[in-house]
């Protein structure tokens, strides 16, 4: 790490209030626990609003407790009542109510960074959202500033099939980003060989492409999670989305190659989100 992207990510002004808003992991790899991390490792304040009690491990989930939709606004109004936000990120949110009801949230208090981690396709690839749901999730894409799909959700998005080579890739983040208004981090970690690019589409179609090459891990819970709130954490340090973009995609990539020294759980376990800092600090 540069001198410059350590002054970025220990800045001597107050560091940007980051509110979550997703779901739980018990086991801390992914939704909140893993935004929280990311948050912190990358500079910001770390706070959360949660949509949905998940019981689940690095072996699957067991259940699902939403709680009342009127509940959540609460949560909502009572940080945003006292807290300046300097930038969003959301994650899962699960059926259209809540999706309302965060959108109706943004509509009114209008946080100067929104990063939409769009939760629409599960690992096993079935679809995690009803038609109603999705319905409400485009309309929430539209007041995002950054979404960051993987590969099969932005084929959702882009409704057509998924895409298995990267010009298609960025083809279907182009579309969307038109659609929708959006930038869009299309992300290459579904792809096959050794190469894990990243390219950021801007909404006039512009690409910027990040190399990237894949770590050999089962331990990967939490990436989409913890890439987004990165993002949407590093976006008020710096001028720029490819700025954010080229400082977060190497640090997830150093989480991601330190995660099999945490020995979590006995599935696909969580990202060493503080490797690199706890590396440093030891010196």
């Amino acid at each position: 790490m540069t001198t410059h992207e350590t002054e970025t990510l220990f800045p001597t002004t107050p560091p940007p209030r980051v509110l979550s808003i997703a779901g739980t992991d018990p086991t801390g790899g992914a939704g909140i626990q893993a935004d929280l991390k990311s948050i912190a490792a990358n500079g910001g304040f770390g706070m959360a609003v949660v949509t949905a009690l998940v019981a689940q491990n690095t072996q699957g989930v067991r259940s699902i407790h939403i709680p009342p939709v009127a509940f959540l606004r609460e949560q909502l109004d009572a940080v945003s009542d006292d807290v300046q936000i300097d930038a969003v990120k959301i994650g899962m949110l699960g059926n259209s109510e809540i999706i309302d009801t965060v959108t109706a949230w943004l509509a009114q208090n209008r946080p100067p960074v929104v990063v939409l981690d769009p939760v629409m396709v599960a690992t096993s690839g079935d679809r995690l959202l009803n038609a109603e749901a999705e319905a409400a999730l485009r309309q929430l894409l539209h007041k995002a500033d950054l979404i960051t799909p993987n590969m099969p959700e932005l084929a959702v998005l882009a409704q057509t099939q998924e895409a298995h080579e990267w010009p298609e890739v960025l083809a279907q983040a182009r579309a969307v980003a038109a659609q929708y208004q959006v930038h869009v981090l299309a992300k290459g970690g579904h792809l096959q060989g050794h190469r894990a690019p990243d390219a950021l589409v801007t909404i006039d179609g512009h690409i910027q492409e990040f190399a990237g090459q894949r770590v050999e891990t089962k331990n990967t819970h939490g990436t989409g999670c913890s890439y987004s709130a990165a993002l949407a954490t590093l976006r008020p340090q710096v001028q720029n989305w490819g700025q954010a973009v080229a400082i977060a995609k190497p640090w997830l990539t150093e989480s991601i190659r330190h995660a099999d020294s945490l020995h979590v759980g006995h599935g696909n376990g969580p990202i060493h989100h503080f490797a690199g800092m706890w590396q440093r600090a030891k010196r």
